[in-house]
């Protein structure tokens, strides 16, 4: 029993690292505000989707049609998200060939059907809304959470230019530079508050798109459950029934 006991706790330990291992030796991850069951929300990251990453990125395990589960109707979405595509049935493709892409980039932007389950919520909440101009760059960008990244922050105009600031602090006897908060360069569209709500409703469709029938498969396990439980109080009692009279 104590080894048993043992096991369980080295497992459960393991799984509570998980969350400090995703942000060692780099930028912090913040937990994602997320609800799939917030249709509003979804519809916006869908819409920022389309808008801002369907440029470069594809989605091929995606159709269009499959945004009617968002309560949108067929002619909403031919006139306001259908941009690389003819027909509502069709796939989330892009026009861009790879070769050019590889080209403009210097690597194959990856395809988002699954990059929520790749990445995970929270490494996409924080990437998102930590771009910083970076003139030694190609692209003109960086990023705290995936440095050198080749992604140009292309929702700059949304967040406007920032730059971190750091403060130089001593550490084990040697001095290191430290994050500080960030210097607003140029001003968005949007305010700090805003921006962030944006990028949460883009994080909650991606979470949403990598497996659209999640809310659908919750609510029909929480029945299995309960089936399988009120089944289980069936079976103890046919059993005791049925040996009752055996000796």
């Amino acid at each position: 029993m104590k080894k048993l006991l043992s096991i369980f706790a080295l497992v459960g330990a393991c799984f509570a690292a998980l969350p400090a291992m995703a942000s060692e030796g780099g930028y912090p991850l913040e937990p994602a505000p997320l609800d799939t069951s917030d249709v509003s929300s979804l519809q916006r990251g869908a819409k920022l989707f389309v808008n801002y990453c369907l440029n470069c990125h594809g989605a091929s395990m995606m159709r269009y049609n499959r945004l009617k589960d968002l309560d949108l109707t067929d002619d909403q979405i031919r006139q306001n998200l259908l941009f690389s595509a003819d027909k509502v049935g069709e796939t989330m493709a892009i026009a861009l060939p790879p070769k050019d892409a590889k080209a403009f980039f210097g690597a194959i932007p990856p395809d988002l059907s699954v990059i929520a389950r790749a990445r995970g919520n929270d490494w996409l909440y924080t990437y998102l809304r930590t771009f910083y101009r970076d003139d030694a760059r190609a692209t003109g960008w960086n990023n705290l959470v995936f440095p050198s990244v080749g992604m140009p922050h292309v929702l700059w105009e949304l967040q406007g230019q920032r730059a971190p600031k750091y403060t130089e602090v001593e550490e084990h006897g040697e001095k290191v530079h430290k994050f500080a908060g960030w210097q607003q360069l140029t001003p968005g569209k949007m305010s700090t508050q805003e921006y962030d709500q944006a990028v949460a409703d883009l994080v909650n469709y991606l979470n949403w798109m990598a497996e659209p029938a999640q809310s659908h498969r919750k609510r029909l396990g929480v029945w299995v459950l309960l089936f399988l439980g009120l089944f289980t109080i069936f079976a103890w009692r046919l059993n005791a029934a049925y040996w009752k009279d055996v000796k």
